[in-house]
């Protein structure tokens, strides 16, 4: 409480007793209109002239007296109640606490309005796609400090029909970017668009740009495509990998990459009592495939008074026998049998109360089986990631192109793009002029699966899972019930623009986070394997990591710092422009499949459109080797016409819209090439 409310206080206790014996001991009023711990400036007319020098006397906060039997006071609730028992009347509450500073803001947005707020059009995009037009704007106020601000767009089609639509204010770590809202579908192409504020701006009339204004060269006839049927696990693509080997031997090379993974494994759990009641989970030191998986655990009576617990294992049961008393009931507590089962076996087991059962008598329970709760018929052994290297030239001397997919487990539709993308490569070399004069420009890298133990996780398992298979927990943390957020996010695990180094978009702390950036950087096997390849291989300069979903084309910088939203050094303007005209490219490459069109909006920097991505794999590329490095997001929203709404496709949507994103983004990657082989040519 502050002083004028202690001061108050103590009048009041002066008040009850001193106060002029014409005042009713007895009257009663309604509650003050003021809650009871609040400030607030009230005015009041006092029953006695006698009662204001009382309450100056006392050390009441007196901010006013407007008449002798008229007072403005600074006082709580509470204290304006037990004056109002005293015969003292409410007439009016002036002010109350925080109004000031809500009054502050409001003069503040009053003096920005004394002028019109500048607007400018950052961009203005129209495309048409399966036959309906769409219209895309951004527009930034330079009133940036009033989150009130209204915008709305005006536009005005070739064929005469005009409209408009409002936009929405967009934020990023609390900052203002800008105005932003979906694409707006229009009956015809769009000549003029102007924005308007609330506020008076007016935006200077601009014509809308095709977007992305450029398309591949048209492929030949008999050009050869479609190499996928179905969504591919782990297996089914090391089988791919292999079968391309295989068949084309003199331009694809089958790498055999240097970290291996854990392997599809986990340790072997069972809850030793009830986690209803009471319980202890133990936990097998080695993997559940490595022996574990069918072991037992039970704890027993004695059948004696005044017993010690004791733990014994024998024929693949650990057998413990809890204490008792004189009486013979059981004393032993769960972290007693917790300690007991990791001292006793510290190489074979581990063990930790489960959360909610500290401190409680151990119940006799058993026996429990332990397992890992993995799909048995899914290898469980370390993997060797590899990567696929295609071209007629591959020792280096040709600029190299790196193309890798399904860091994220649950990512299905991704790798069926790299594959369908090396396997046109490798299938129209032969018959193909383009393709054969590319492959002998540019060396290609593709790596299908980066995270395969996770994936085969997320097939077998819990469809959501997006990290790999690694379990940093510790403690309670390891209960079997967190299983399906274990592991860490392996695009959040490489070195640059880390949470590590204070990067935002990532936990360092949290395990069962689902951004969990590991233990350190590139603690990872499938994080290490990217960075490895590329290193080996300088004559990489571009790069594409395949994600989904959500359709973004972004790059660096992919990540910021706060306060202040710091990002990684931005590229320079020549480096800046040659992302976004290869964008451009790219993205008329995929909207030539279907019409799928990736919005300007969801075009750019991975912290400008997306969010931020501490410790993701195209900063490490871009600024540790100086790669071009972009990321896509497969998966475009798609328009419902009947419903007048974008709807999203998900990470596993049904398979003729995987299906279908293999084919466009694969035609994304092809054009990669083109990119690539252009630049090097000058």
């Amino acid at each position: 409480m502050s002083k004028r409310g202690w001061g108050l206080a103590t009048a009041a206790v002066l008040l009850v007793s001193t106060v002029t014996a014409g005042i009713s001991n007895t009257a009663t009023a309604a509650p003050a209109p003021v809650s009871a711990d609040d400030l607030a400036l009230v005015r009041v007319q006092l029953p006695a002239e006698s009662m204001f020098d009382e309450l100056v006397a006392s050390g009441v906060d007196v901010a006013a007296r407007p008449d002798k039997l008229v007072a403005d006071l600074v006082l709580t609730g509470r204290q304006l109640d037990e004056l109002t028992a005293r015969g003292v009347r409410t007439v009016q509450v002036i002010q109350r606490e925080g109004d000031g500073t809500a009054r502050y803001s409001q003069s503040q947005r009053a003096g920005q309005r004394v002028a019109a707020d500048t607007l400018h059009v950052l961009s203005a995009n129209w495309w048409t796609s399966e036959g309906t037009t769409f219209l895309q704007t951004l527009v930034a106020t330079t009133a940036i400090a009033d989150p009130d601000v209204e915008i709305t767009v005006a536009w005005t089609a070739e064929n005469g029909a005009t409209g408009t639509f409002p936009l929405q204010r967009f934020e990023d770590a609390g900052e203002y970017q800008y105005h932003v809202a979906e694409p707006r579908v229009l009956p015809a192409k769009p000549v003029k668009v102007t924005a308007t504020s609330s506020l008076g701006g007016v935006s200077r009339a601009i014509t809308p740009t095709a977007w992305p204004g450029a398309t591949p060269p048209e492929l030949p006839s008999g050009y050869q495509k479609d190499f996928i049927d179905a969504y591919m696990t782990p297996t089914d693509i090391k089988a791919r990998i292999a079968r391309l080997g295989r068949q084309y031997p003199d331009l694809v090379e089958v790498v055999d990459l240097p970290n291996k993974t854990q392997g599809y494994r986990r340790t072997a759990t069972a809850y030793l009592g009830d986690p209803a009641t009471a319980a202890v989970v133990v936990e097998s030191r080695q993997f559940g495939d490595q022996g574990p998986n069918g072991w037992q655990v039970k704890s027993v009576h004695p059948g004696k008074p005044n017993r010690p617990a004791q733990a014994t294992w024998r024929d693949r049961v650990l057998t413990v026998s809890l204490a008792t008393d004189a009486t013979g009931a059981v004393i032993s507590t769960t972290d007693q049998i917790a300690a007991l089962i990791t001292a006793r076996f510290p190489q074979r087991f581990s063990a930790f109360v489960e959360d909610g059962s500290a401190g409680k008598v151990m119940p006799v329970a058993g026996p429990a089986t332990m397992d890992d709760g993995l799909d048995g018929s899914v290898s469980h052994k370390p993997w060797t990631v590899q990567a696929l290297r295609i071209g007629v030239h591959r020792d280096g001397s040709r600029i190299g192109v790196l193309a890798y997919s399904q860091e994220h487990a649950r990512e299905w539709a991704t790798p069926l793009v790299t594959l369908e993308f090396a396997e046109r490569l490798l299938a129209n070399y032969a018959t193909d002029a383009a393709t054969r004069q590319l492959l002998s420009d540019v060396e290609v890298f593709v790596i299908p699966v980066v995270n395969p133990d996770g994936a085969n996780y997320a097939f077998n398992d819990a469809n959501f899972q997006r990290k790999n298979m690694v379990n940093h927990c510790t403690g309670t943390q390891r209960d079997p019930r967190n299983a399906d957020s274990w592991g860490v996010d392996v695009n959040r695990n490489y070195t640059v623009g880390s949470v590590f180094d204070g990067y935002v978009g990532a936990s360092a702390t949290n395990c069962l986070s689902g951004t969990y950036a590991g233990t350190a950087e590139l603690s990872e096997a499938e994080a290490a394997n990217v960075v490895e390849l590329a290193k080996a291989h300088d004559n990489i300069r571009f790069a594409m990591n395949v994600h989904s979903y959500g359709g973004y084309f972004m790059w660096p910088p992919g990540a910021y710092a706060m306060p202040g939203r710091v990002t990684l050094p931005r590229p320079s303007a020549e480096e800046a422009a040659m992302f976004q005209t290869s964008a451009k490219r790219i993205v008329g490459a995929i909207a030539a499949h279907r019409g799928t069109v990736t919005w300007p909006s969801r075009t750019g920097p991975v912290a400008d459109v997306l969010y931020s991505a501490a410790g993701n794999s195209a900063d490490q590329l871009y600024y540790e080797l100086g790669i071009f490095a972009w990321d896509f997001e497969v998966g475009n929203d798609r328009w419902n016409a009947s419903t007048g709404q974008w709807e999203g496709v998900g990470f596993q949507p049904p398979y003729a819209e995987a299906h279908a994103e293999s084919q466009e983004y694969a035609e994304g990657l092809v054009e990669l090439l083109r990119v690539a082989r252009d630049y090097e040519q000058g």
